[in-house]
């Protein structure tokens, strides 16, 4: 008669276990897309806080549903919201956490503060991402070339904030100044009173009239203004 009635109230409540599977459920196929979609290939492992075994919701007459609450990528902790829209609606928010495993740009071996990136320093291996929060790197050509703004050790991840883009153009430098408009090109000396690196915006000296320009970076010792 206790087993009955047991069955009988544990079937007008949802089960702690439907919830967790729902948000799992949701976040192995959320995380998928969003790998196919980002074009990357790798691995995750997710992980469900546990859940108040006290919890009483009303069993649903629906599928339940799952969202997250942030439009960001589905990496580290995370907020899942479980809701039923049957004829007793009710949701609830369940922490959870997923490890995202990418193969990142890493260092080879230790590489001294000041060192320019090359080939030989670097290499691919598998991090969990949501370690590594912003800055890392999946493609060794976005890193050869750069300069270490502090000493990396072997195996490292090689992040945004631990190097530079080394200044293509040098504060002093004779610079080719351009200037274009269709087919009209002006092409003039001038000096540079930055430094700067591609793309940069830096201030140059017209040696010709002595007038002090702002002017992109294009190549070592070229820069171009707009006309």
């Amino acid at each position: 008669m206790l087993l009955a009635a047991n069955h009988a109230m544990a079937a007008r409540y949802t089960s702690i276990e439907d919830i967790i599977g729902t948000a799992e459920s949701f976040l192995e196929q959320h995380v998928s897309d969003y790998l196919k979609h980002s074009q990357l290939a790798g691995r995750q492992q997710i992980k469900i806080n546990r859940l108040d075994a006290r919890l009483r919701l009303h069993s649903c007459n629906q599928p339940l549903d799952a969202s997250l609450e942030s439009s960001s990528p589905p990496v580290g902790r995370l907020t899942v919201r479980i809701r039923c829209n049957g004829d007793t609606p009710w949701s609830i928010f369940v922490p959870a956490h997923v490890n995202l495993y990418l193969d990142v740009v890493v260092a080879k071996h230790p590489v001294k503060r000041n060192n320019l990136l090359q080939d030989s320093d670097l290499m691919l291996a598998e991090r969990d991402i949501s370690a590594l929060g912003q800055g890392y790197y999946l493609d060794l050509k976005q890193v050869v070339g750069a300069q270490a703004t502090r000493t990396l050790s072997a195996g490292q991840p090689v992040l945004s904030s631990q190097i530079r883009t080394p200044p293509m153009v040098k504060r002093g430098d004779q610079v080719v100044i351009s200037a274009r408009s269709g087919a009209i090109s002006v092409r003039m000396p001038g000096e540079a009173l930055t430094d700067g690196s591609h793309g940069q915006q830096i201030r140059v000296r017209n040696l010709r009239s002595q007038r002090v320009v702002r002017a992109r970076v294009v190549a070592p010792g070229q820069v171009e203004v707009s006309m």
